[in-house]
């Protein structure tokens, strides 16, 4: 039976260890031999042999009349691995940045990756996220309630270029509308996952919110994704995933205590930061005002808008709307 690759075999690093165990114990061990117990093609280990002797320097060769290899010399122990701190670190960011991707199809295969790379270092060194945890943390807030099925129906639409209909809610609607889409893409922007697509009704690409959508489905037909479509093109002028056609300046002022926070991140790729008389003066190429709006919003008395005008009016008009809120209090 001709072997094939097992989705429970051993990462290469667990694999040379245990060749060097056999070697070590000189039992001649042979690509058709390890290969069975590894359950993985033979040619994957005639390169992990490959491997240990031409990128980890032990001398190994192969020995016809014992149909196996062997070391030519004496070897005290495998070539150690070093790990640095700042790797450590990196190992333990990723395992927590997993989370973010809780109930899609990406949790397993994210879990099974990072343990085959810890498992492989085990003799090495000791992962444990715990030991960390006292000194790091991650917290995010707002995090979304992902539905499995609904991911993987569009994975498997997004994969094969199959149209897919699903019941949508607007943000302002007070009921679902049918929507028929040709899906282009999936981004996580801020721990939500968004649809990028060809709506077929509207004839134009829109922007769907996963949260928001229900009942999804494969139509069955298929469609040509367009060669063009790039989402980094499409995003570039957006403050988050909502872009627009034309390209606005925006020039924000803040004072001097929301000045040193706004310097701390990139808010955006075009941002120019000068020094103004009690703050700074923030400038950005956007082609969407309604994210950069609220944005602007959550800084309060501590933000003025002075271009452009547009913008200008809908903080102003947001503002008296809560005002008036509060005074009817």
């Amino acid at each position: 039976m001709k072997n094939s690759p097992s989705r429970h075999s051993r990462p290469p690093l667990a694999r040379m260890l245990r060749l060097h165990e056999e070697l070590m114990a000189g039992r001649h061990p042979n690509c058709r031999s390890m290969a069975r117990e590894f359950e993985v093609a033979g040619k994957t280990i005639q390169r992990d042999f490959d491997f240990m002797r031409d990128q980890l320097g032990l001398p190994i060769e192969y020995v016809p009349d014992q149909f196996g290899y062997r070391y030519t010399e004496e070897v005290s122990a495998f070539p150690s691995i070093q790990v640095s701190e700042g790797e450590m670190v990196a190992l333990f960011v990723a395992q927590k940045a997993m989370n973010q991707y809780r109930g899609t199809p990406f949790e397993k295969p994210l879990a099974t990756a990072f343990r085959k790379l810890t498992e492989g270092l085990k003799d090495h060194v000791s992962f444990e996220a715990s030991d960390w945890e006292s000194f790091y943390s991650f917290r995010s807030a707002g995090a979304p309630v992902s539905d499995l099925a609904q991911f993987e129906t569009l994975g498997r639409c997004l994969r094969e270029s199959i149209e897919v209909k699903f019941l949508y809610r607007k943000l302002r609607s007070t009921g679902a509308e049918e929507r028929r889409v040709e899906p282009y893409h999936l981004a996580c922007v801020e721990n939500q996952w968004y649809l990028f697509g060809h709506d077929l009704a509207r004839d134009g690409v829109r922007t769907f919110v996963l949260g928001r959508m229900e009942k999804v489905e494969a139509s069955g037909r298929k469609f040509r994704r367009p060669e063009d479509f790039s989402p980094a093109r499409l995003l570039a002028g957006s403050f988050g995933v909502f872009s627009g056609d034309k390209p606005r300046r925006i020039r924000m002022w803040f004072d001097s205590f929301a000045s040193q926070l706004v310097r701390e991140r990139q808010w955006h790729p075009s941002q120019q930061v000068r020094e103004a008389k009690g703050g700074i003066e923030v400038e950005m190429t956007l082609t969407s005002l309604p994210e950069v709006h609220r944005w602007i919003l959550s800084w309060g008395e501590h933000a003025r808008v002075i271009e452009p005008v547009e913008l200008k009016k809908m903080v102003r008009e947001s503002l008296d709307k809560a005002l008036a809120g509060y005074r009817r209090d």
